[in-house]
């Protein structure tokens, strides 16, 4: 009796296989020709395409106008000088600033150049003319009986009032300089948070969809493979508009770190607890590198910091490719639902009671 179920079990899946069979194998053939609604041709090219017309799904798309590429660091630019490059000039390049990319920074190599740089050399000179002629002078040679002079009042008041003028005419550009220093960005300014951890770099874009980029050294051999200066290149770099104002803000995530770029005259410490703001505007695209400027722990010397600045166009592809948006790029239609948003939610509250 159970073979005779059996049997008769099989006899039915088969005749069902005969009469649906040619169903799914037509249903298989509609698939293969295109799916439909999404326009993705699968098998053979749709009736409409025309003669030597290249269908998308045989190519692979081209790269978009204005996407981003990382840039190229220019040499001797945003980074140290090798004095043992063998190019002219480079040792007495390498034991000064380097050049400088922001405002604030071409104030300050200027003050060093042509005001503090000269006055010291001055001095120095001075000095030393006059220690010279003291021991040519005051030699026991030349003057057996020592003079037994203790006071002179002219010397006395010229000794006093003229380095007390030559500070006060120093205090100008200095104090000019820590003012700038300390301006305060404007509201439309591109702000970037910079978090220092153990032993590397995060940065974080609140104002472009709260993008995320955590930095790390490269080896030497990949940053040579790059055209990087080793031990400054990263993985991940810090991207920026430039010529326009930043608002870089820093904080530590475990300890006191300091970020520093030399090029751009910049500096600030990142303080657990702490969120210190600073403005910096970069006045041309380039690649600029620093390093962690205060004792962080033992790979202090391996956190280094690469700034890359971008035109607007370009920081702005770079954005979109990070997932994120731009302030006030979003369309009109966006921008009315997020303001209907609130009312919406005030006449659910009123429903509630």
């Amino acid at each position: 009796m159970n073979a005779r179920i059996k049997i008769a079990t099989l006899s039915l899946l088969a005749a069902l296989s005969v009469v649906f069979a040619p169903q799914v194998a037509l249903a298989q053939d509609d698939a293969l020709t295109a799916a439909p609604g999404s326009g993705e041709v699968f098998g053979e090219a749709p009736a409409s395409a025309a003669s030597g017309e290249i269908v998308a799904s045989e190519t692979t798309p081209p790269q978009a106008v204005g996407a981003y590429s990382p840039m190229a660091p220019t040499k001797n630019k945003g980074m140290p000088t090798d004095p043992n490059s063998g190019e002219p000039g480079a040792m007495a390049k390498s034991l000064t600033f380097q050049d400088q990319y922001s405002k604030d920074g071409e104030y300050a190599l200027w003050m060093h150049n042509w005001f503090l740089l000269p006055v010291i050399t001055a001095i120095s000179l001075f000095v030393l003319g006059l220690l010279l002629y003291v021991v040519v002078r005051y030699s026991r040679r030349a003057n057996p009986e020592p003079s037994r002079t203790t006071h002179n009042t002219w010397i006395e008041v010229v000794w006093t009032i003229v380095p007390a003028a030559i500070l006060v005419v120093i205090a100008v550009p200095s104090l000019t300089l820590l003012a700038r220093q300390y301006e305060t960005p404007p509201e439309d300014a591109v702000t970037i948070k910079a978090t220092g951890y153990q032993w590397y770099w995060g940065y974080s874009y609140p104002d472009h969809g709260e993008i995320e980029v955590i930095s790390n050294m490269l080896s030497d051999a990949d940053a040579i493979k790059n055209g990087e200066p080793p031990q400054l290149a990263v993985d991940n770099r810090m991207v920026v508009p430039a010529g326009v104002p930043l608002r870089i803000q820093t904080i530590g995530a475990d300890v006191i770190h300091s970020f520093a770029i030399p090029s751009l005259w910049f500096k600030q410490d990142a303080v657990p607890g702490r969120l210190n703001e600073k403005l910096l505007t970069i006045e041309e695209p380039g690649v600029y590198y620093g390093q962690c400027s205060e004792l962080c722990g033992t790979r202090h010397a391996y956190m280094p910091i690469a700034i890359e600045a971008l035109p607007p166009e370009q920081f702005a592809a770079w954005v979109r490719s990070q997932g994120g948006t731009m302030p006030g790029g979003g369309t009109g239609e966006e921008a009315a639902a997020e303001e209907e948003a609130p009312v919406g939610e005030v006449a659910e509250v009123a429903l509630a009671d």
